[in-house]
């Protein structure tokens, strides 16, 4: 498949979730303007000579900061290189929506760690030419989220049931440093970034469902600014880029990607895409090793052994976040088997090592407030899952998980995809006809083979092999932010062990 704190100069404009710069600070131009003045007095243009262990570690710090926005790079390549927005599923042109009109089918792998509670709307905003106006539709107080993330993977704006209501809406969405006027019937929403992302999400019961949802979809529009008030349609067809690899998955090619690409794309996307304003120490540090914004990574200045440091570093800092975003190290909350953040996502200041690990978990992670996602990958003995077992997940009796929209838990395979089985059941929530039993308790039965006949309603299908397991919860309530409810353990069931009644 789908995050730095936004600017220490804002104000909150819509909602609680968009931002506007404070006229009087101009962040982004003061932010950039005053690194170069202040870093041309501290440092020389060129790398400074520094030991192997100081190459070594600013590197691995430098890869897991570049890594949100090279992956973000790699994603709208690919993501926008097609002539139309109907050709490829969840690709369309740049400033076009490309929905999803139906689940993925269990053998699809476009998309990892896909959720099975909302059809996506995915768009990539190039607002360097002129501001885009977002239009959404009255929902008729059905769910949806427009989350806006800029090229750091940060959320800087909802649009939303949330924040802005379910009735029609316009948004003009502006590129930073623009300055121009406004119909005063446009809220202007600005981005810290030229590109942005928006990986809209609108609730879906189910197939049966469908036909509303994609009525919905229909009514997400984008109108560039001069074309406000008049017809507009998007071209009917874009030129694509035959050297862009249309294949593999982004993620694969930068986690394939060596110290020295990485960050030669870093050096080169930090040009076009400003730094945020509480990043200048790692800034000043990656000058050490000769990595500017905009200017070329020139390794030709750097010690061979330097470069073969930075290569390792890299190396090292990739297996350090797939080891932690499988253990959930760093993460705040443990407990049951389960790890979850209920605060520094969406939006993570310098907390960069959880912004990374955000990414290659699942590009495009909601605020807090909007989503919680409790991930396990093992039992609550701490065992890893295994579909040679059965397990159950029990909630007691007013003790479900506490969401003012809606719940579920998705199951996935070790690769994050979904599994195919008889069912095509891939999540189970409260939007399906679950069984509780006599005491008003809830049992969820995970295992590869049908639990029986009065069960088969709160069945789980899971593989033969390794899987893991995610719960979401959407707009959560206090209970789990406060930790005054959390996620239950899932329960490796016995040999023979038959569960509870249900009716």
């Amino acid at each position: 498949m789908l995050n730095l704190s936004f600017e220490m100069f804002e104000i909150r404009t819509i909602g609680e979730s968009c931002g506007e710069p404070n006229p009087l600070a101009s962040p982004k131009t003061l932010a950039l303007a005053s690194f170069w003045l202040l870093s041309a007095f501290v440092m020389p243009a060129s790398a400074q000579k520094i030991s192997e262990h100081e190459a070594y570690q600013i590197a691995r710090d430098a890869y897991i900061y570049a890594y949100p926005i090279v992956t973000m790079d790699a994603s709208m390549r690919q993501s926008t290189n097609v002539p139309n927005a109907n050709t490829i599923p969840l690709r369309a042109p740049v400033n076009q929506f490309a929905h999803a009109r139906t689940y993925p089918r269990g053998e699809d792998k476009d998309v990892v760690r896909y959720n099975f509670d909302t059809l996506y709307s995915p768009v990539w905003l190039d607002l360097a030419r002129e501001p885009i106006v977002l239009s959404v539709p009255d929902t008729d107080g059905r769910y949806y989220l427009l989350p806006m993330l800029d090229m750091w993977t940060d959320v800087f704006c909802v649009v939303g049931s949330r924040t802005t209501g379910t009735k029609a809406g316009n948004f003009a969405l502006v590129a930073p440093g623009w300055n121009g006027s406004l119909p005063d019937s446009l809220p202007k929403i600005q981005a810290p970034t030229p590109t942005v992302w928006i990986l809209g999400r609108t609730q879906t019961n189910g197939p049966a469902d469908y036909d509303n949802v994609h009525e919905v979809q229909e009514g997400y529009k984008l109108t560039p600014l001069s074309q406000w008030g008049k017809s507009y349609a998007p071209p009917a067809n874009s030129l694509t880029n035959a050297t862009i690899d249309n294949t593999t998955p982004p993620l694969v090619q930068v986690n394939k990607m060596d110290g020295v690409t990485v960050l030669s794309r870093l050096a080169e996307l930090m040009g076009k895409n400003p730094p945020h304003a509480n990043d200048y120490p790692i800034l000043f540090r990656m000058r050490q090793i000769g990595i500017e914004p905009g200017k070329p990574f020139d390794t030709s200045k750097l010690d061979p052994a330097v470069v073969k440091t930075i290569n390792t570093a890299a190396k090292d800092a990739l297996a350090d976040l797939e080891q932690s975003g499988k253990s959930g190290a760093g993460v705040g909350t443990h407990v049951n088997g389960w790890f979850y953040q209920t605060n520094t996502v969406g939006t993570y200041g310098t907390a960069y090592k959880l912004r990374a690990m955000g990414t290659l978990i699942g590009l495009g992670v909601n605020l807090p407030e909007d989503a919680i996602y409790p991930a396990s990958f093992v039992d609550g003995e701490g065992r890893p899952y295994s579909g040679a077992n059965r397990y159950v997940l029990h909630f007691d009796k007013g003790k479900l998980p506490p969401a003012g929209a809606f719940w579920s838990v998705t199951l996935y395979d070790k690769d994050g995809f979904q599994v195919p089985n008889a069912l095509n059941r891939f999540a189970i929530g409260d939007r399906d006809q679950l069984k509780f039993s006599a005491d008003g308790a809830l049992d969820i039965y995970i295992q590869s083979e049908p639990p029986g006949a009065d069960k088969v309603s709160n069945w789980l299908p899971a593989p033969k092999d390794e899987f893991n397991l995610a719960m979401r919860l959407y707009s959560p309530t206090r209970e789990i932010s406060d930790g005054t409810w959390t996620p239950p353990a899932v329960t490796r069931l016995p040999d023979g062990a038959g569960g509870r009644a249900l009716q």
